[in-house]
């Protein structure tokens, strides 16, 4: 829990600067804890570390709620401004997902706010294929924007 005030000054610039994130008021660090708490019992939560500062954070989560769904799992990664471009999502993905595999989990699921070029790359260096678009599903800063799904078996 001692990386939740970094997380959530990562988290906060894209939720108040950016379509990235569908919230539009950032968590403060209490509810970032009790995030990473009610993750931690059944998915992987990563952060990756340079120089002694946090610079980026990936994990897994719930996919849907339906039985059916318990091998599926949404993942996510945040890179801090200034550390972006530079290899810390894909490191923390490369850890991720077979954390996630070593786990039971069978299909990892990321939606992306379109568009984002960077991370539709990254997933899909990272093996994800795209397997639909939600057209116009949020609504931030003014404009619609869609949501692309993509899939990766694991």
């Amino acid at each position: 829990m001692g990386d939740a005030q970094a997380v959530q000054a990562i988290y906060a610039h894209y939720v108040t600067s950016t379509t990235i994130s569908f919230e539009d008021v950032p968590p403060d660090v209490m509810e970032i804890e009790r995030r990473i708490a009610a993750i931690l019992p059944r998915y992987p939560y990563l952060v990756a570390e340079e120089d002694g500062r946090i610079v980026g954070y990936a994990y897994a989560s719930e996919h849907r709620t339906r039985v059916a769904y318990r091998t599926s799992v949404d993942v996510t990664v945040y890179v801090a401004p200034g550390a972006q471009r530079s290899g810390v999502a894909r490191c923390l993905y490369s850890r991720l997902l077979p954390a996630a595999a070593s786990l039971g989990y069978h299909a990892a699921f990321a939606g992306i706010a379109l568009p984002n070029d960077a991370s539709v790359g990254l997933h899909e260096v990272m093996g994800f294929e795209l397997v639909g678009v939600y057209r116009e599903v949020g609504r931030k800063f003014d404009a619609w924007h869609d949501v692309g799904w993509w899939q990766r078996l694991l």
